[in-house]
């Protein structure tokens, strides 16, 4: 099984959420997603300030297999995005829940209740063993 971390939360579209300020969420792959798209060859993030909305896609991840797309799991304003990732897309596959992380969201809105939509790391684990 992949690497889960028990303090983030994560979306049915293989997205983790770090709560990292009191209304700010940085949002990444997971090591399963990672892991299923292959070697990371290209990612493209928003532009800050773009405003978002859950479940929209933000992105794209492109991989030796394929291209697929980044969604926010919350909606809300981009306030940072990885750029280490334009010149090191790799570090998506080496360290996707450290160096590997994509953008920095301003949830709009109660941030609490944002969050409750997502899954905690039992009820994740579960969804990629389906």
């Amino acid at each position: 099984m992949s690497e889960l971390r028990n303090d983030f939360l994560y979306s049915e579209e293989h997205e983790w959420v770090q709560t990292v300020g009191e209304d700010t969420v940085r949002i990444g792959i997971t090591e399963f997603a990672q892991h299923q798209l292959g070697d990371i060859v290209f990612v493209e993030l928003p532009d800050l300030e773009a405003s978002v909305k859950a479940e929209d896609s933000i992105g794209t991840i492109e991989s030796v297999k394929t291209v697929s797309d980044l969604f926010s799991p919350v909606s809300g304003t981009i306030i940072a995005v990885n750029e280490a990732l334009q010149d090191s897309p790799e570090l998506v596959n080496s360290s996707p829940y450290e160096e590997g992380w994509m953008i920095e969201i301003r949830v709009d809105g109660d941030v609490t209740a944002a969050l409750a939509t997502l899954l905690n790391a039992d009820a994740y684990r579960k969804h990629t063993e389906e």
